[in-house]
């Protein structure tokens, strides 16, 4: 359709809507015109000198910044709100930071390790962030109502009592200026933050769920009751008191979360709204909740305040919205007063990753600029999901697919980001790997977040690495053996503190076992975090902080021999566990080392034993490699239109919903030329530990495939002299059956064992300043996550001497929403 077509169609349906018995109920979209207070963006310009945009905010000529232009050109949004220093929004998420609503009797019996009922601890957070230099920052979901609640007792905002305990959060983060351009300080902006209101509709995790409909989630365990209209009235006013309660706290704004299948948007497709009234049937009566909301906020506000309207514009589930319905919504929401559209990517129900790792960078960029191509609104478009560098975001700004881009865990990785950006440093970044194990992993158990390659992010108030901290005559000779990631994570934050550190590792890399993962297909990320923590290495030892001897192996004898040294870390890791299974030491069998690391050639017909993460890793990394592969992408090598068309994506954004209609039939035209059979001993099913948020995502990608067969509960007999495989599926059932796989290679992926020799050999002058971290103190799976935060908590608490070997595992204490949430988990089984 084009844009006049399309402006044509949307006026009509205005229009009409406003005539006949229609005409009370639908009135609310004879939008108002707020545009005279939106600076029009549809014609931005590369560089800032030219831009309208940019002219606008001072008589005077900016500076333009010399590495990331567009990325640090102001952005006016009118007299009445202001500009913003940057085009950088940090993006909501979740943490845990966000207060929660349990009463007190419930807490009692809860006995949480801390509270987390002030915002305390989220105000330094977000102060951090703001120092960090985000133009604007948007907080985690907090619900208008009761019902809305994400979880039983989650955060909400409707109260005068609740309001009061946000003004902590602005307080501090109003206090900071933000430098705009190259950072010159008489351009500054004063930061700024939005609260997010959001309500989870049927996706609400407890019985008091609402929705359009009486629909049942598949990613919830309640079925929603239906909203009468009285009840849509009251929900209406719900934001809308919500909004005026976070201005009266000090926020700038608000987002209003009308994406991600949450409440605003399951009232806009068919999927979710089987309504007969004047919410339901066309799209102009499912949009009303949407802009009925938006417009009475504005009106309730004024114009002095930032209303970021979330709207998802690929929604990704079948009978999802189309491209004219997202168009008339955009247009409708600015009408009602929004000052800047946000994109929304895919329902949270979707079955296709849209922020995991193994999504490319900037993958939906694009759908963005579709929008923005067509101009049928003249408000600032933000593009949002894996932007997590800033050469990413500067691209999408230069192609025109936005004026602004998001980004929300990167913030966790790196508070700095948008600062170092700024001055160019952009090898300091510590890079988003989008791992979600330590964030979104988290979040959906109650716990509060972290960050895999930052255990600082959410725990401001319990943790800081201050350069040269520790006393001079309390510094220690500090000796580390291993460079994997709990090895590197001790090291550089004990040198950086002010203890003296000298690093071994007999490989002559840094990185451990990093070093594997970086190399499946899907976590080419894992390349950052080694080359961040390359820098810190090169840093400290231009410092005089730290001596790095790699290719050196230690034994307990040159232990003894080093006499200056007060404490001895022990940071081996892990190697592989042998299964105990005749013929195991055939040729024929390998172990996950040998293919991930070894480069050991494998054959066609594989067997896996072991369907843990490693056994996954390996074959994913089996189906997408052949052995003329050079195996060791990058991120940026990684094809965005190879994931859009793997996962089904329409990168056109004409169907329903995003979804290529045929791509079945196509999926069955990509098999591996290798045919892999993963077995595992236990019942049930393959994976079902892995990641809470993407263990369906690696699932996912083996079965897409057509090459890989999942077997459980599996009993290995033996391997024979041909190096087959011989198992007994179902044994002692009643159902057994007795299999031979006829195999080329057989690899282990059976779980690990300590390297802890030592610790475990030392003799006894030494044992009491050892300490084992990382998988040499526990031998789970490759877990970087426990592994940095236990070689960085060790490290700020090494001269404790309350802490000694042995007793040396730290870790953050429980909150009462992971104490209620596992609580609950018992419950429902």
């Amino acid at each position: 359709m084009t844009t006049s077509a399309f402006r044509h169609q949307y006026s009509f349906a205005k229009n009409i809507h406003t005539m006949g018995t229609f005409q009370s109920t639908l009135r609310s979209l004879s939008f108002g015109n707020t545009k005279q207070y939106i600076t029009p963006l549809s014609s931005l310009a590369t560089t800032p000198s030219s831009s309208p945009v940019s002219s606008e905010c001072h008589t005077t000529v900016r500076e333009t910044n010399p590495y990331f232009p567009r990325l640090f050109e102001p952005l006016h949004l009118g007299s009445d709100i202001g500009t913003l220093p940057n085009r950088v929004i940090m993006g909501s998420m979740h943490t845990g930071l966000e207060g929660h609503s349990i009463p007190n009797f419930l807490m009692s019996f809860l006995k949480p390790d801390h509270k987390h009922k002030d915002l305390s601890a989220m105000a330094v957070y977000f102060e951090q962030r703001a120092r960090g230099g985000v133009g604007l920052m948007v907080t985690g979901g907090i619900s208008p109502n009761r019902q809305g609640w994400v979880g039983p007792f989650a955060a909400k905002l409707s109260t005068h009592d609740e309001m009061i305990m946000h003004k902590s959060v602005t307080e501090r983060v109003h206090s900071v200026l933000i430098p705009s351009s190259y950072g010159n300080d008489k351009d500054s902006e004063r930061a700024r933050i939005c609260l997010q209101i959001l309500h989870a509709g049927r996706y609400a995790h407890h019985p008091f769920a609402v929705s359009a409909s009486s629909t049942k989630s598949p990613i919830s365990s309640f079925k929603a009751r239906e909203l009468s209209l009285g009840e849509i009235q009251s929900t209406i006013q719900d934001f809308v008191n919500c909004a005026v309660l976070a201005k009266e706290a000090g926020y700038d704004g608000v987002e209003i979360m009308g994406s991600e299948g949450y409440l605003i948007n399951q009232f806009l497709v068919s999927r979710t709204n089987r309504r007969k009234d004047m919410y339901g049937g066309d799209f102009i009566n499912r949009m009303k909740f949407a802009v009925d909301i938006v417009r009475e906020t504005r009106q309730a506000v004024g114009k002095d305040f930032i209303i970021i309207f979330r709207l998802s514009m690929l929604d990704l589930v079948e009978d999802g919205s189309s491209w004219d319905e997202i168009k008339i919504l955009a247009q409708a929401i600015e009408d009602a007063g929004a000052t800047i559209i946000n994109t929304g990517i895919g329902w949270h129900e979707a079955r296709i990753p849209t922020i995991a790792t193994s999504v490319p960078r900037g993958s939906f960029a694009w759908v963005t600029k579709k929008l923005k191509e067509e101009n049928v609104v003249s408000i600032p478009l933000c593009a949002t999901n894996r932007v997590n560098a800033p050469d990413v975001g500067e691209s999408i700004l230069v192609d025109h697919c936005a004026d602004l881009v998001s980004m929300a865990r990167p913030f966790l990785a790196d508070p700095n980001i948008v600062k170092k950006s700024r001055e160019g440093r952009v090898e300091e970044i510590n890079t988003c790997i989008a791992c979600n194990q330590a964030c979104l992993d988290h979040a959906f158990v109650g716990k509060t977040a972290s960050c895999l390659v930052n255990p600082l992010a959410c725990h401001e108030t319990e943790l800081s690495i201050d350069a040269d901290s520790v006393p001079g005559d309390e510094r220690l000779n500090i000796a580390v053996v291993g460079s994997g990631p709990a090895g590197l994570a001790f090291a550089t934050t004990a040198a950086t503190i002010g203890h003296r550190v000298t690093l071994y590792d007999k490989s002559n890399q840094i990185g451990g076992q990093f070093n594997m993962a970086k190399r499946v297909p899907g976590k080419e990320e894992f390349h950052e975090t080694i080359r961040y923590f390359q820098w810190q290495l090169d840093k400290l030892k231009r410092q005089g902080k730290l001596v790095v001897h790699l290719g050196t192996e230690l034994s307990i004898k040159d232990m003894e021999s080093k006499h200056n040294v007060d404490k001895w870390i022990i940071a081996t890791g892990v190697t592989p566990r042998t299964p105990s299974i005749p013929g195991i030491k055939h040729p024929n069998v390998l172990s996950y080392i040998d293919v991930l690391r070894n480069n050991v050639k494998v054959g066609k017909k594989v067997a896996i034993i072991g369907a843990g993460g490693i056994g996954f890793d390996v074959a994913e990394y089996l189906i997408h490699h052949e052995d003329n592969d050079n195996h060791d992408k990058t991120a940026q090598d990684v094809d965005v239109h190879d994931f859009l068309r793997e996962w089904g994506i329409d990168n056109q954004n004409n169907t329903r919903g995003g979804l290529l209609i045929h791509h079945d039939e196509e999926k069955q035209k990509n098999i591996s030329a290798r045919k892999i059979t993963m077995l595992q001993r236990k019942k049930g099913k393959l994976g079902k530990n892995l990641g809470k948020t993407t263990g369906w995502i690696h699932r996912a990608t083996l079965a897409k495939s057509g090459a890989v067969e999942m077997l459980d509960a599996v009993t290995y007999e033996k391997i024979d002299q041909d190096g087959n495989l011989h198992i007994i599926l179902n044994k002692g059932t009643g159902k057994e059956e007795k299999k031979m796989l006829e195999v080329d290679n057989i690899v282990t992926c059976a779980g690990q064992e300590s390297l802890d020799d030592l610790q475990k050999f030392a003799p006894e002058n030494l044992t009491d300043k050892i300490y084992t971290i990382g998988g040499a103190h526990e031998a789970l799976e490759l877990d970087a996550k426990c592994a940095i935060d236990m070689g960085t908590r060790l490290a700020l608490k090494i001269t404790d001497n309350t802490i000694v070997p042995g007793k040396h595992k730290l870790q953050s204490g429980s909150g009462p929403e992971e104490k209620l949430y596992n609580m609950l988990a018992k419950f429902m089984k």
